[in-house]
């Protein structure tokens, strides 16, 4: 790593803290955590979950200066890096020059999440552009970011093309209804047709649209020509769903590989995921450290029966070395029919015979309880999975996998998809589902058809899991959901 000279003013703190002593000058910018004694500012400038100690000698500053230097001021010092004579950092800034940026009243500080005592989650996210300045979301975020870009590195590293999906789409990729819609229809003054339905002839894009909760159909268009190729962006559902999983907006991240079956599916999200979770291990550190702690005081207030076996960074290892558990769901429903939760009528929604759509409850039984490690799940019932499955020979369950994790749940849903004309336009017909409005799609299975694949992850459930918290709602800068676009 290289500090840069005073005039260069770049310099970071991650960078800083690992630097040797030295009698050169540098210049950092960032924002005032502490204060004390009128000596030792705690600096932070996003790039580290770590403070930086600035030591000023306070008789060679005038005090109408030192009294703005307050909690979440920005600021701008300059001094030399000297071996630190207190405990908790190796190196300090000797401050010779100081400049306030940009000043914080103490008193307005006061009423928000800026204040130095502990705040609830959910204070948090009723203060979203602030909470990014606590050690807690500073460290979600960058983990996040990181996360991120291990995707992109993983696709990129193993020769897959990134595509960019439509937002807008006339298309439900995923067939359940539960979109947004998009209109520049006047709402006080509606066209109707002859049949006295909304006439979306007079719309912008002369038909009805939505936004999309999928890029899955469009991306299998693309691998049917490129081989291999994957979506990472943001998709919304108009689900209205009040829970610690669920948003309405997320990012999805979809890949889609043409002549693969669905053995190597399973093969490609398992080692996918190991390589995104053993990045983080590698490169969240401090941030890792900083929220395993965070995890283990939480959990300090909880039952014994209801803590994690493992710290947050042994399960993450876990996740990185280890197989994932491949079981059909038929299998898995015997399993979860004799569980004891099942007999003793624990569960909320008991599991008597073949057929039922797990819930979250059963899913983490088999990870959590049963098998104790990640769990793909294969060939599903048809009935309770999407069109564009491939049917298996047996004409009741269809190609498909989910990923289940512990503490999450489904973190992955995936399927080989169906490649024959005549029983995906069949499956259609079934479903009631427009053919001329996916001709397209159809056409797919009708010029140089074959074997293909592909899964979508949630991107949050992936940061949720890597980083321990418990609410989706934490691990977005702006959570989306029913009753809250603040911000």
């Amino acid at each position: 790593m290289t500090i840069k000279s005073s005039e260069m003013q770049e310099n970071r703190i991650k960078d800083i803290i690992a630097a040797n002593p030295s009698i050169t000058e540098i210049t950092i910018q960032g924002w005032v955590r502490a204060f004390r004694s009128n000596r030792f500012i705690a600096l932070n400038d996003g790039s580290t979950i770590k403070n930086l100690q600035c030591v000023v000698g306070f008789e060679n500053f005038k005090e109408t200066l030192l009294k703005k230097v307050t909690i979440g001021a920005a600021i701008k010092v300059t001094g030399s890096i000297v071996e630190s004579q207190g405990k908790g950092q190796k190196v300090e800034i000797q401050v010779s020059k100081l400049e306030v940026l940009g000043e914080a009243d103490p008193e307005e500080v006061k009423l928000t999440i800026l204040s130095p005592k502990r705040h609830s989650l959910e204070k948090l996210r009723e203060e979203a552009h602030l909470r990014v300045r606590t050690n807690t979301f500073s460290a979600i975020m960058r983990t996040r970011s990181k996360l991120a870009f291990a995707v992109h590195e993983y696709f990129q590293k193993n020769d897959f093309n990134y595509m960019h999906t439509p937002i807008i789409t006339g298309s439900d990729a995923e067939g359940a209804g539960e979109m947004f819609k998009v209109s520049t229809l006047n709402p006080k003054d509606l066209p109707l047709n002859k049949e006295g339905k909304i006439d979306y002839k007079k719309d912008f894009f002369e038909k009805e649209t939505n936004l999309t909760v999928s890029g899955q159909l469009e991306a299998e268009t693309y691998a049917m020509a490129l081989g291999k190729v994957y979506t990472f962006g943001p998709t919304f559902r108009a689900e209205n769903s009040n829970t610690s999983r669920h948003l309405a907006e997320f990012w999805m991240i979809e890949p889609e590989v043409a002549f693969y079956d669905l053995d190597q599916n399973m093969d490609l999200a398992e080692d996918f995921i190991k390589y995104v979770v053993n990045y983080a291990i590698e490169n969240c550190k401090d941030d890792l450290e900083f929220l395993e702690q965070r995890l283990l005081q939480e959990e300090k207030s909880k039952p014994q029966a209801e803590r994690s076996e493992m710290s947050l960074r042994d399960k993450l290892a876990f996740i990185g070395k280890n197989n994932f558990k491949r079981v059909s769901y038929s299998e898995a429903i015997d399993i979860l029919r004799n569980s004891k939760p099942n007999k003793k009528k624990k569960f909320k929604y008991l599991i008597n015979e073949w057929g039922a759509d797990l819930q979250s409850e059963h899913e983490r039984f088999l990870v959590e309880k049963h098998f104790k490690c990640p769990v793909i799940l294969f060939d599903y019932p048809a009935n309770i999975k999407a069109f564009y499955m491939r049917l298996n020979d047996d004409g009741k369950t269809v190609r498909a996998m989910d990923v289940l994790f512990p503490g999450i749940g489904e973190i992955v849903g995936g399927s080989q998809r169906e490649e024959r004309y005549d029983v995906l336009r069949q499956k259609m017909t079934d479903l009631d589902i427009d053919e001329e409005e996916l001709y397209w799609y159809l056409d797919l299975r009708k010029f140089g058809t074959a074997v293909h694949s592909g899964f979508g992850l949630g991107f949050e459930r992936l940061v949720q899991f890597v980083t321990g918290m418990g609410n989706i709602r934490d691990v977005i800068p702006y959570p989306r959901t029913p009753g809250n676009a603040s911000f």
